[in-house]
């Protein structure tokens, strides 16, 4: 099967939330969601020192949006601006039938069923609007509500490594 090619940042709605492109007044949030230990302690990703940092993130991820490299929004209430966190697909492979899922959440939203809510949407543009044939989890295997979270939407672990697991989402 041929992979339809994707364009453009798309915003997407859930009943209670807006997943919109992220802007530049979110980089206080984009500075806590990157540099806090309580986010970082299961990712990969270097800590964010500054505001500039954070800005530059922001205008790296819109760059990237634009370019079709990944889809990544901004997760705010419906009716107000402030990032409360991020979702994305990205890792995007060349032939543009995977991609990686990765999610944040400002620690005071974490453990609210935020995400069990916004990620529906995220797999159905993934799926259906990017025409990706499979959705990959990569997580440490210390981070169990996110390893609970992607097996309720049937991800299944495909490979497990000493300090990651990969877990698999196929389009049915």
């Amino acid at each position: 099967m041929v992979s339809k090619s994707f364009s453009s940042f798309v915003p997407l709605t859930t009943a209670n939330f807006l997943l919109r492109q992220l802007t530049l007044s979110d980089q206080n949030e984009i500075f806590v969601l990157r540099s806090d230990q309580r986010v970082l302690e299961y990712l990969d990703i270097p800590a964010a020192k500054s505001l500039d940092d954070a800005i530059k993130f922001i205008n790296k991820i819109n760059c990237g949006d634009l370019n079709n490299e990944w889809a990544y929004w901004a997760i705010s209430f419906k009716g107000e601006q402030k990032l409360i966190g991020t979702i994305c697909l990205w890792n995007i492979c060349g032939d543009k039938t995977s991609a990686d899922i990765g999610f944040t959440l400002l620690p005071e939203f974490q453990g609210k069923g935020i995400m069990q809510e916004v990620i529906p949407v995220v797999l159905s543009h993934g799926f259906y609007e990017m025409n990706l044939g499979k959705i990959l989890g990569e997580v440490s295997p210390g981070n169990i509500k996110s390893i609970k979270l992607l097996e309720k939407f049937g991800f299944i672990c495909t490979d497990e490594f000493e300090h990651t697991s990969i877990y698999t989402l196929t389009r049915n």
